[in-house]
C-alpha cells in the first residue's frame, strides 16, 4: 500500500556547501509544501515535554506538484547489453536453481521478453514444474519441485523445427519423490528472438520494472553460444560477469544477496573468499528493494554558517504530513561546539522499517491521538523491509539500503504501545537526548556512523567529549577504531545507551545505500544465517557478534549486552563507589540512592536491554561499578544466548538473576581519557522526566559538564 505522502534523501548527512536532493511521492490533493525543520524534539507523547521543530523557512520553503512515485520491490539481474546481440537460430538456456516458493505463482529464471508483445522467451518455474514460454506456445513438465532443493533446469526451442523442450533433474533425489522430468511439443511460426535486455530471475514488465520475480538460489544460468553468467565472479558488486563469447556482463537490481552457497559447496571451506567458487548462487526475493530510484523533487544546499544538527524537511499536502530527517555535520577539523553526538544511523538503518506486526487498534488509535508519525510498515511493506524480518520465502534480510521511505526515521514514530511511557526507539528516542541538550543549553555537533566510517578519527580529534544515543548497537571495523582511538588519546566517551557495539556490519563503495548483517552464531537476533553463509559478501569480513570477532563491547564501553527484556525500565541503586572522594563529583545534586525509577521510556532508566561489566571480556580492570539496576522481573528479562551453556548455567558461573542488571561504569583512559556508561536502552528516556529535572538528568549533566570542560550550572 502506497503512503499518501512520504520521500527520501538521497543522503544521510551533509556538510556546509554540499547539496542534499528530495525525492518524494504525494497523492495530493494538490500540490505539497516543504519546509525546513531542525528536529530538535520528536517525542509527541502529550504528557511529556512538546514537540520541537524548529522553522528554519528562512532557509527552504517551497511548492511543489504532487506526483506518486511507486517503489517496485523484487531482484533480478539485468543484461542491457544482450539486447543488440542477436541469439543462435536455436535457443538452448540451462541454469542451476534452489527454489524457496515453488508452489507459488510463476516466476521466471532467465528470459528475453518483450514486454508488450510477449516475444521471446522464458525459462519459468510454476507451481505444476519448469515451463518453456515462446511467444504464444508453451511446454511444461508437469512435475513438481521440492523446496530447497537444487535443480539442474533447461530449455531449447528451434524455430526451424517448431520442437520446444524443457526438463528439470534434481541434483539429489528424495525418497519416493517424482520430481524428475522432461516434456516436448511442436508450435508452429515459433519465434525466440525479441531485441530486448536478458532479465535472470524476472522477466520485462509493461506497467514495472520487472514481473514474475523468482524466490531462491540460481547458480550458472547460460544461454548456449551467446552467454553464460559466473556468479563466483565480483563478489562484492552489483556486477556480474559472463564468460560466454559476448563478454554481456550484466548489473544487478534490488540488491539480491549474494557470497551464497552453491551446488558446488561443502563444509571443507566456509569463507567464499578461499572458494569462490562454492559460492557461485545468487538468492533473489520478490521483496528485495534496494534504490526505488524516484526522481528528485528538489534539493538543498547547506549555507556555509548552517549550525550542525537533526534537521529535517517537514512536508504537508492537505491532511497528509511527513518529515524526512537528514544530518549536517561540522567540516572535519572545524568544530562548532566541544561536544560530539554521534547519531546511530548504522543501527537506525539496520532496524529501518522493521515490520513487527503490532500494528493493531489501540495502537492505531493512540498513533492518531498523539498525532505521531502517520505510516507504519506494517502497512507499508512495499517500501521494503528490515534486516529485522524475513524475506517473503523465509530466509532472513541481510542487506538495508537507506535509498527508500525509512519510515521508521520519522522523529515522532511510534515502535511500541508503551503503557508507561512513549514507545520511542532509534531516532525518535535520541531525540530524549537532544531535547536535553536544548533544554541545558549545551551546545554540540552531530556526526553520524556512516560520516566516521569514512573519516575515522580524525572527525573526533576536536571534541572534548563524545556521546552516543540509545542504542549504538551495530558497527563497522572503522567506526570501532576510531572510537577507540579517541579515547586512547584522551578523549572522554559517554556511552548513554544499550546493548552497543554488539553486531558487526559491512558497508561497500561499489553498493552505494546500503549496509550488510550476517547474524551467525549467537546473539539475541531473529533469524539466523545458514551454515556457510557467515561472510559478509561486501567485505569479505566474518560477519555476527564483534564478541565472536574476539573484541567484546566491554574493551570499548567497560560493559558489554548481557540481557534483553520488555519495554519496562527500573531504576539504579547506588554502590558504595559513588560516595567515595574520587566519583562523588558524578552524583552531585542527585537526592536519592534510588533513583531513575520514571521515564519516557518503559518508566525507568534502566530497561530493555541490559549491558553489564565482565572483566572475562575485556571490561577494564580499573572500570569502576556507580551503580547497577534492580528490580527486573525474570518473567520479563532473559539472559543473551552467549552467556548460556544450558538450561540453568552461564559461562560466567553466576546465576541467570545474577546477569540481569545494567552497571553504570566509569574508566580513566591514559592521557586524561575517559569513559562513562549507563549501560541501559531506556536511560536517554527519564531525561525529560520532570520537566529534566530529575536525578538521571543531573547526573548525566555533571558527567559532560566535566568532560567537555563546559563551564555550565545546573539551571533548575
Amino acid at each position: 500500500m502506497t503512503a499518501p505522502l512520504t520521500g527520501y534523501a538521497d543522503r544521510i548527512s551533509v556538510r556546509a556547501g554540499e547539496r542534499i536532493s528530495f525525492k518524494v511521492s504525494s497523492v495530493g490533493p494538490g500540490p505539497y509544501n516543504a519546509m525546513l525543520v531542525r528536529i530538535v524534539r520528536g517525542d509527541p507523547n502529550p504528557g511529556g515535554p512538546a514537540q520541537k521543530l524548529e522553522d528554519q523557512s528562512e532557509l527552504f520553503d517551497g511548492r511543489f506538484a504532487s506526483r506518486q512515485q511507486h517503489a517496485w520491490p523484487g531482484s533480478y539481474a539485468l543484461v542491457e547489453g544482450a539486447a543488440d546481440v542477436e541469439l543462435p537460430a536455436a535457443l538452448s538456456v540451462e541454469a542451476l536453481i534452489w527454489p524457496t516458493l515453488p508452489e507459488d505463482g510463476p516466476q521466471t529464471v532467465i528470459s528475453r521478453r518483450d514486454a508488450a508483445s510477449g516475444a521471446g522467451f522464458a525459462l519459468v518455474m510454476t507451481p505444476d514444474g519448469m515451463a518453456l514460454e515462446c511467444g504464444g506456445a508453451r511446454v511444461f513438465t508437469g512435475k513438481k519441485l521440492r523446496n530447497r532443493a537444487w535443480y539442474r533446469v533447461w530449455a531449447s526451442a528451434d524455430p526451424a523445427t517448431g520442437m520446444m523442450r524443457v526438463g528439470q533433474q534434481p541434483l539429489k533425489r528424495a525418497f519416493a519423490v517424482d520430481d524428475e522430468g522432461e516434456a516436448s511439443t511442436t508450435a508452429s511460426g515459433l519465434t525466440v528472438e525479441a531485441a530486448q535486455p536478458v532479465l535472470i530471475g524476472a522477466e520485462s514488465a509493461s506497467d514495472r520494472p520487472a514481473r514474475r520475480c523468482f524466490n531462491g538460489k540460481i547458480e550458472a544460468p547460460t544461454i548456449a553460444g551467446f552467454a553464460a553468467w559466473d556468479f563466483a565472479r565480483r563478489m562484492g558488486t552489483m556486477e556480474i560477469e559472463d564468460t560466454g563469447p559476448n563478454s554481456l556482463h550484466g548489473r544487478l537490481v534490488n540488491l539480491p544477496t549474494r557470497a551464497m552457497k552453491g551446488t558446488a559447496w561443502n563444509d571443507a571451506e566456509r569463507d567464499w573468499k578461499r572458494a569462490p567458487h562454492m559460492y557461485a548462487a545468487i538468492h533473489f526475493h520478490d521483496d528485495d528493494l534496494h534504490d526505488c530510484g524516484w526522481a528528485d523533487d528538489f534539493s538543498f544546499t547547506v549555507p556555509k554558517d548552517m549550525k550542525s544538527g537533526v534537521y529535517g524537511m517537514q512536508l504537508r499536502c492537505g491532511p497528509h504530513r511527513d518529515v524526512i530527517p537528514f544530518f549536517v555535520r561540522p567540516q572535519v577539523g572545524k568544530p562548532q561546539a566541544k561536544v560530539c553526538y554521534i547519531a546511530s544511523t548504522f543501527t537506525y538503518q539496520v532496524y529501518t522499517n522493521f515490520s513487527r506486526g503490532m500494528f493493531n487498534e489501540a495502537f492505531r488509535q493512540r498513533m492518531t491521538e498523539w498525532k505521531a508519525a502517520a505510516n507504519n510498515p506494517d502497512e507499508h511493506k512495499d517500501y521494503g523491509l528490515s534486516t529485522y524480518n524475513f524475506h517473503r520465502d523465509g530466509s532472513g534480510v541481510a542487506y538495508s539500503s537507506h535509498l527508500r521511505p525509512l519510515l521508521t526515521w520519522r522523529p515522532d514514530f511510534l515502535t511500541f504501545h508503551d503503557q508507561a511511557g512513549s514507545g520511542l526507539r532509534h531516532l525518535p528516542a535520541d531525540t530524549h537526548l537532544t531535547g536535553w541538550f536544548d533544554r541545558l543549553g549545551i551546545a554540540y555537533d552531530v556526526v553520524t556512523d556512516h560520516d566516521l566510517h569514512d573519516k575515522g578519527v580524525d572527525i573526533l580529534k576536536s571534541y572534548k567529549v563524545v556521546v552516543t544515543g540509545t542504542h549504538p548497537e551495530y558497527h563497522t571495523k572503522e567506526t570501532l577504531d576510531a572510537l577507540q582511538a579517541y579515547t586512547e588519546a584522551g578523549g572522554r566517551l559517554m556511552y548513554l545507551g544499550g546493548n552497543g557495539c554488539y553486531w558487526r556490519v559491512a558497508l561497500s563503495d561499489a553498493v552505494p545505500g546500503a549496509i550488510e548483517v550476517r547474524r551467525t552464531e549467537g546473539g539475541i537476533r531473529t533469524w539466523p544465517a545458514e551454515p556457510g553463509e557467515y561472510y559478509h559478501a561486501f567485505d569479505g569480513a566474518y560477519g555476527g557478534l564483534w564478541r565472536r570477532s574476539d573484541r567484546p563491547p566491554n574493551m570499548l564501553c567497560g560493559i558489554g549486552f548481557s540481557s534483553q527484556g520488555l519495554f519496562v525500565g527500573d531504576s539504579y541503586r547506588q554502590s558504595p563507589a559513588a560516595r567515595d572522594n574520587h566519583h562523588a563529583w558524578v552524583f552531585e545534586g542527585v537526592k536519592d540512592e534510588l533513583f531513575g525509577g520514571y521515564g519516557f521510556s518503559g518508566g525507568g532508566a534502566a530497561g530493555f536491554e541490559l549491558d553489564r561489566l565482565d572483566h572475562r571480556l575485556g571490561s577494564p580492570l580499573n572500570a569502576v561499578v556507580l551503580a547497577s539496576s534492580e528490580g527486573h522481573d525474570r518473567k520479563e528479562f532473559v539472559v543473551v544466548h552467549e552467556e548460556r551453556l544450558g538450561f540453568n548455567t552461564t559461562i560466567p558461573g553466576d546465576t541467570l538473576e545474577g546477569l540481569i542488571r545494567a552497571d553504570m561504569t566509569y574508566i580513566e583512559k591514559p592521557r586524561g581519557g575517559a569513559v562513562f556508561s549507563v549501560g541501559s536502552i531506556t536511560y536517554c528516556g527519564s531525561l525529560p522526566h520532570n520537566n529534566y529535572d530529575n536525578d538521571v538528568s543531573r547526573l548525566t549533566f555533571n558527567v559532560i559538564n566535566r568532560f567537555g570542560e563546559l563551564g555550565l550550572k545546573w539551571p533548575f
